[in-house]
């Protein structure tokens, strides 16, 4: 048997989720409203409202290439991590070469050539943005897959699960509060310019996470822990393995639909704010703390039901609720409520959610994964949880894409159409998520 992480080291694993996080989050909820932001938001849009094919922007083009580099480097990367002969451990090694690229290009990505609308600003974005993704998919795919070898049971799996997600919540709010942060800045340092208050704001959040993502490392000795030998499958195979799995199939694409979902209501969050209700910017942070305290209340019914009942109950009404959320956006501005009242009905309703569907998850792709080790013989986690973050990026590169294209339509005040169609294109895909995932078989 293993040995057990203690309750520092677990939190020091939860910190590395809080890094890549807050800098994954600030692309996806920073990049529309910096680039193309609605007309009350105080800075210039900085790449041309281009329409291709009828219905794809030039933004959504540019979001989804890096995500496709990105998704393609991920199987590359499990590959080399599984099949690593490092003395120092098959993951580590990788995430500590990781961290600094990532803050680099994480802050390049909103530093563009021209303070103006600029095609000269697309091409520099669709370059740092691949760049960006490359180095932070590198710690993250050996990360995720340290979850399923530091852990013995399915109760401990479970609980880092649950570390994990707290750290993954913490990520969001700190990205979600980006704007609150820019206007420390301009309080503080007598900077007029919103949009290098914001880049302040931006680089600071990198750095912050880079230092986040160098806990996990500095606490955890991988070699203490993990005693799983390298693989020497080769690529394509691998990935073939990971598909003959019927679970995991479902798996996959419930949670592929859960990310697009989730990446829109994250893009359109401060649209949703300030166009649909009339709200200032920076209240989309206090907005995203209140669900993730309340979220925090669910944790211990999650660990306990999950034990109980079993885990895929849980994910199905968490589905079920994102549902009748997303139902909800469409009407956001028109209900017989004030416009406070109806956002907090709206993140409060999520919280549980956001707690079922964090935690659960990974603890049941870890669970997926070493049931295959066990039958195959071959340690390959880290290929299980690349294709899955090959997935979850391309969902969130098509929520994103998906967002920016339906702006086409009304993203402004008194003309908001493209952003309550938001909502039910996010209806249409947790009903998605949750019929696939009503087709997963738990193991008792």
């Amino acid at each position: 048997m293993n040995k057990t992480l203690s309750l520092k080291q677990e939190i020091a694993y939860a910190a590395g989720m809080i890094g890549w996080s807050t800098m994954t989050n600030i692309i996806i909820v920073m990049l529309p409203f910096f680039y193309l932001p609605p007309s009350n938001s105080g800075l210039p849009p900085l790449v041309p409202q281009l329409v291709f094919f009828g219905a794809f922007n030039i933004l959504s083009i540019i979001a989804a290439s890096g995500r496709l580099v990105d998704a393609l480097f991920d199987p590359f990367i499990a590959s080399r991590s599984d099949g690593s002969e490092n003395p120092n451990g098959r993951r580590m090694p990788f995430m500590k070469w990781a961290i600094l690229p990532s803050i680099i290009f994480c802050g390049l990505v909103f530093n563009p050539i021209e303070k103006v609308e600029s095609l000269h600003n697309a091409w520099w974005l669709t370059i740092v943005l691949c760049l960006f993704f490359i180095s932070v998919t590198t710690y993250i795919i050996p990360y995720n897959a340290l979850l399923a070898e530091v852990t013995n049971t399915p109760q401990q799996k479970v609980k880092l699960s649950s570390y994990q997600q707290v750290g993954f919540v913490i990520g969001i709010i700190f990205s979600a509060c980006t704007n609150n942060f820019a206007d420390l800045v301009q309080q503080h340092f007598a900077i007029t310019d919103r949009s290098e208050a914001v880049q302040i704001a931006i680089w600071g959040l990198c750095i912050l996470s880079g230092l986040m993502m160098l806990m996990p490392i500095f606490c955890i000795k991988e070699k203490d822990f993990s005693v799983a030998k390298p693989t020497h499958v080769p690529l394509w195979p691998a990935i073939k393995n990971t598909f003959k799995n019927r679970n995991f199939k479902y798996y996959l694409i419930s949670d592929f639909a859960f990310y697009t979902a989730l990446s829109i209501i994250s893009s359109g969050l401060l649209f949703f704010c300030t166009v649909l209700l009339g709200l200032p910017e920076s209240e989309g942070g206090k907005f995203m703390a209140a669900m993730v305290m309340a979220s925090l209340l669910f944790y211990p019914l999650i660990t306990f039901g999950s034990a109980k009942i079993g885990k895929k109950p849980l994910v199905l009404l968490g589905f079920g609720i994102l549902c009748l959320i997303f139902v909800t956006i469409y009407f956001l501005g028109k209900l017989p409520f004030g416009p406070y009242t109806q956002i907090y009905l709206l993140v409060l309703s999520a919280s549980f959610p956001l707690a079922a569907l964090g935690i659960l998850p990974n603890a049941i792709l870890a669970e997926i994964a070493q049931k295959d080790t066990i039958e195959t013989g071959e340690n390959h986690e880290g290929m299980f949880f690349a294709v899955k973050y090959l997935f979850v990026k391309l969902g969130q590169t098509l929520g994103i894409a998906i967002f920016a294209m339906l702006t086409i339509y009304g993203k402004d005040p008194g003309n908001d159409f493209g952003l309550r169609l938001n909502g039910i294109v996010g209806f249409g895909l947790c009903l998605l998520a949750l019929l696939f995932f009503s087709r997963f078989k738990e193991e008792k």
